[in-house]
């Protein structure tokens, strides 16, 4: 598994947004894909069509850490949690 930082070097990393539509809406990282916490299984097959490292993230870190384990569950093995989405605006720069 990549660091953090790592995956934001990779130009095939996907951002993953995991907070609801307004918190989304009200702003997020440009390219992201929109997958709130609560539609993760719907949209299981959508994310393993994802050939890049997927970087998730929401406000705080919690609901991105909880996505991540659960993914893992699924099998999923190339996942980072970019905490919250201020702090990761500021790490992408």
């Amino acid at each position: 598994m990549k660091t953090l930082k790592e995956a934001i070097r990779d130009k095939n990393s996907a951002y993953i947004d995991v907070r609801t539509k307004s918190e989304y809406d009200s702003g997020h990282i440009s390219g992201s894909l929109h997958v709130p916490l609560d539609e993760l299984i719907a949209r299981m097959d959508e994310l393993r069509n994802i050939s890049g490292p997927l970087i998730l993230y929401c406000r705080s870190g919690n609901r991105s850490g909880m996505a991540l384990h659960y993914l893992q569950e699924e099998g999923f093995t190339d996942l980072v949690n970019g905490g919250g989405f201020d702090d990761l605006r500021y790490l992408i720069g």
